[in-house]
């Protein structure tokens, strides 16, 4: 099964300034999200294959859409997330689906590598639910630096039908980070830890 999308959205949100300090170069993030179709809406399946191959598709189409509204090489990115809002006749088990068994692996080969787990949200909502797209350093989960999230919302989704599926990418951590910890400069990338 394919995933039936509605529309694509692509979000790139760009800090200059932070509490009055000029951040140069500017951090930029970018998410895309695909509104689908929800191909067990309203009744109970069993078995959630389908969208679990959905996730997988997914993940390519929207790492590949959020590194390029960047302008950045895969392997640039520094680091990334992935959520989920089901519609009032969606379970949170479909998002799962579409999250966690094969979404990751696609993702990480658009941006070159991943060692560590991709951070991930889901919820349930109505027209305007805003998705919560948790960041964290692709190969370092240690990075404090890069603990950060992007808000996204679409004003017609999700429908009750639906489901909004979102990848985010990052050029950079967050903006003037001061609270210590490990360095992307000290990143060994080899556990996904450190």
């Amino acid at each position: 099964m394919s995933a039936r999308i509605r529309k694509i959205v692509t979000v790139v949100e760009e800090t200059r300034r932070e509490g009055g300090v000029a951040v140069t170069p500017p951090t930029r993030r970018a998410a895309a999200v695909a509104v689908i179709e929800n191909p067990f809406a309203g009744r109970y399946v069993e078995d959630l294959t389908p969208l679990i191959a959905i996730g997988e598709e997914l993940g390519k189409l929207l790492a590949e859409r959020a590194v390029a509204a960047l302008g950045i090489k895969g392997a640039d990115a520094q680091s990334y997330g992935k959520a989920a809002a089901v519609g009032e006749n969606g379970e949170l088990e479909h998002a799962a689906a579409i999250l966690h068994p094969k979404m990751g692996a696609p993702v990480r080969a658009v941006l070159g590598k991943g060692a560590a787990l991709i951070p991930s949200s889901k919820k349930r909502g109505g027209l305007g639910t805003v998705l919560d797209i948790p960041l964290g350093h692709k190969d370092a989960a240690f990075v404090r630096s890069h603990f950060d999230g992007m808000e996204v919302q679409i004003n017609d989704a999700p429908r009750a039908n639906e489901i909004m599926v979102a990848v985010a990418v990052t050029d950079s951590g967050r903006p003037l980070p001061r609270v210590g910890g490990l360095t992307v400069a000290e990143i060994k990338g080899e556990d996904g830890l450190r």
